[in-house]
């Protein structure tokens, strides 16, 4: 009977590790660019020196939803939207690349420009405005600058936002949120993607999580009744090795 009660155990584990996720994505169902993570099962018999004694199971969370999400206007200069396979280039604390498709920058006072806190990369490395300078983003990522009292003909070009052409599989979403390159799909080459000059971004909008609240829900519920399932099953395998006990003592 230990073999069931270590089956249902398998199982159950399985579905707290899927609540969590689930959990996770509904946490960030307003967070912009969001990308829900999907989650898997995997059979995993046990083998023994003779035959398979049971299939356990085990979770992971290979890839991510890459479907967009709603694109909203916002009118702010320095909110974009990125087309289905673009991503922004962040510098991480580390020195290496992060992306997202968080699309709201910010200034910050020393004027560089940052996307979550993180400073964002240009085309020839972090991108700079000066301070308290009006900032616009053309459709190609050009960053255009014109300063506090100056003449609108004294607008000028500060540098180029860079964009990343990353198709899905290409990057994994890490513990901090953003994507990173992903060394088994890039053959254990993790270097900074190159920039790609023809993806086109629309300024002045965000794409928003594509994370849908009503389905995240049901997938909770469906999950919570799976595990309480698998303790149901525990707890009666117990009961009745309780009662085999019992009847061998009487013997």
């Amino acid at each position: 009977m230990d073999r069931a009660i270590y089956t249902a155990l398998g199982a159950a584990n399985a579905a707290l590790n899927r609540q969590s996720v689930t959990a996770n994505n509904l946490a960030n169902a307003e967070t912009t660019g969001f990308r829900a993570q999907l989650t898997a099962y995997r059979a995993v018999p046990v083998n023994g020196p003779t035959v398979a004694t049971r299939t356990l199971v085990t979770e992971s969370t290979p890839y991510n939803d890459m479907t967009m999400g709603a694109v909203h206007q916002t009118d702010r200069a320095l909110d974009v939207a990125l087309p289905k396979d673009g991503w922004l280039a962040v510098q991480l604390p580390d020195g290496s690349e992060g992306y997202t498709r968080d699309g709201n920058i910010e200034v910050d006072s020393e004027g560089g420009l940052r996307v979550r806190g993180l400073p964002l990369m240009g085309d020839g490395g972090l991108l700079t405005v000066p301070p308290q300078s009006q900032v616009t983003i053309a459709p190609d990522g050009t960053l255009s600058a014109l300063g506090a009292g100056d003449e609108p003909k004294a607008l000028a070009q500060v540098g180029r936002v860079k964009m990343v052409n990353a198709p899905a599989g290409t990057l994994q979403m890490g513990d901090d949120g953003l994507f990173h390159v992903d060394s088994n799909a890039s053959a254990g080459n993790s270097a900074p993607m190159p920039m790609d000059p023809d993806l086109r971004l629309m300024p002045g909008m965000l794409e928003s999580s594509n994370v849908s609240p009503v389905k995240t829900m049901v997938d909770m519920i469906a999950t919570a009744r799976s595990f309480d399932m698998n303790m149901k099953v525990i707890s009666t395998v117990d009961d009745n090795e309780k009662g085999a006990n019992q009847l061998l003592t009487l013997g």
